[in-house]
């Protein structure tokens, strides 16, 4: 079973959509409930949805990077923002807005990008970015974009995965291809570490 934090955005839907197309189950809950009602470690992983706001307003998905310390996560969009930002990253005005727009991804061969080819087109939909300057020493970068702009990041000690573009867009290449990465990967981690569950 998986969750999705949905944080107010019409793309959390596409995310339960693919996550069922691929046979998973998935709880839904909004980013303004309580962190006691999710039971963080009852779930073989968790997404943190795109959303309207910044990072900062993103509320229990902030609580939910910090205390999932064995549970996966992957972050889309805001979802990415707000793993940056918890672990101190900037978060800074992109270079350019990009409001529904393709553009080439290029990945640097991370687990998230198994069986893609290492460029490929996907939906950015974003005005904010992690910035690259005092780019957190836990954190590394996964994949940019045609204007090096972060795409991609992961954790070097947890499996916590992020892409600041939109996998779920039926107009982005390979997105289920990525969250099929997700599932597989949660499942295998969560086999690794069943003592803490």
């Amino acid at each position: 079973m998986f969750c999705i934090i949905d944080n107010y955005d019409s793309f959390t839907y596409n995310l339960v959509e693919y996550m069922r197309i691929l046979d998973q189950d998935v709880d839904v809950f909004t980013n303004d409930v309580p962190l006691e009602l999710i039971d963080i470690k009852s779930y073989t992983g968790i997404i943190l949805s795109p959303g309207p706001s910044s990072p900062q307003n993103s509320k229990v998905t902030l609580s939910i990077i910090q205390k999932a310390i064995h549970t996966p996560l992957f972050g889309v969009c805001l979802g990415m923002q707000a793993i940056g930002y918890v672990f101190g990253g900037a978060i800074v005005h992109a270079k350019k807005i990009m409001h529904g727009k393709t553009d080439t991804i290029e990945h640097f061969g991370g687990e998230m990008f198994d069986c893609i080819p290492q460029r490929f087109t996907a939906v950015r939909y974003h005005s904010l970015a992690v910035s690259q300057y005092n780019f957190p020493e836990c954190l590394q970068i996964e994949a940019v974009s045609s204007d090096g702009e972060i795409m991609a990041l992961s954790h070097k000690n947890r499996f916590i995965w992020g892409v600041q573009f939109h996998p779920e867009s039926y107009a982005s290449e390979y997105g289920m291809y990525i969250l099929k990465n997700f599932i597989g990967g949660s499942y295998e981690y969560r086999k690794s570490h069943s003592t803490h569950n």
